[in-house]
């Protein structure tokens, strides 16, 4: 992880101190090592300040390897669609959304040592409800803008846990995650502008007014990492320019205390490319339905 635009080298390491990356980045050793460990305290209240945590969990090589090769069978399968645009991979069936998925994505989605992660920042009850592959190629990689994702969500009250899985090491020169530390603290949706860019995959991003990009984080994994992050959080990607690729795997997870709503948006591609939240699948995967009223039947 570095820090972006720092502006010099005790600024850099008061804010390390600041979030505490010392105790986790020494866990970037051997690739070979597959780790998963529940949050301490520590990583919980990262989670609860900043916004995001990278944890001391690694998949193994095993699982990395049959994720990679789904990943390459599912751009295979889809040549019409961009690699950064993959919705619903975990979904076998293209449906309305247009990508053929794999069974390898709701498998890894349905891990019982990611599902005890994701259930310490969002509680027991565990509703699985989006998978998307970010793919990009070396050399012509699309910027994610900054954004929140729940601008554009229909889940009320609005709450998810993306879990956001390196499948290629993911580094500053091929395009990593960059987010804004705390900008989820109030809870607010802020302003997002539409953009008419074609490079971009979103074509929605927060003004830029209401944040300070200075204090952006680039969250730099190895494959096999991964990071968690809030609803809430603003967050982006710069373009790929590297001769590497950058790929990840973002699981979305919602409490059972959430409604998907399905009323609140059917199938378009207001935001850069085709969604359908009327027919997305649901997966209760532990815990219960507190509304009582999210359909587990549709989709599937």
């Amino acid at each position: 992880i570095c820090i972006n635009e720092i502006r010099d080298h005790n600024e850099a390491l008061r804010t390390f101190a600041d979030f505490g990356w010392d105790s986790w980045l020494g866990f970037r050793g051997s690739k070979n090592e597959a780790t998963m460990s529940k949050l301490n305290p520590d990583e919980i209240e990262r989670y609860d300040n900043q916004g995001f945590v990278v944890p001391n969990s690694r998949l193994s090589d095993e699982k990395l390897t049959r994720l990679r090769v789904a990943l390459d069978n599912v751009i295979g399968a889809n040549p019409q669609t961009r690699p950064e645009q993959l919705v619903s991979v975990h979904v076998k069936d293209s449906g309305a959304e247009g990508v053929a998925g794999n069974e390898a994505f709701l498998e890894v989605a349905r891990d019982e040592s990611i599902l005890d992660l994701v259930e310490q920042v969002i509680g027991p009850d565990v509703i699985l409800w989006g998978c998307q592959a970010f793919c990009k190629p070396p050399g012509d990689g699309m910027e994610v803008p900054w954004h929140q994702d729940g601008h554009y969500w229909p889940i009320r009250p609005l709450a998810t846990c993306t879990v956001w899985i390196a499948l290629d090491d993911s580094v500053i020169e091929n395009g990593c995650l960059r987010v804004i530390p705390g900008s989820h603290r109030d809870k607010a949706l802020y302003s997002h502008l539409k953009e008419g860019r074609a490079d971009l995959v979103l074509n929605q991003r927060v003004r830029d007014d209401l944040f300070d990009e200075s204090t952006a984080v680039e969250v730099e994994l190895e494959a096999g990492q991964m990071s968690l992050h809030d609803v809430y959080l603003i967050h982006g990607s710069n373009p790929n320019r590297s001769t590497r690729r950058r790929a990840g795997l973002a699981i979305r997870y919602m409490p059972g205390s959430s409604l998907f709503d399905r009323k609140m948006s059917a199938g378009d591609s207001s935001i850069g490319y085709t969604v359908d939240f009327a027919t997305r699948p649901l997966w209760l995967l532990r815990g219960k339905d507190l509304t009582g009223q999210n359909d587990f039947n549709i989709g599937h």
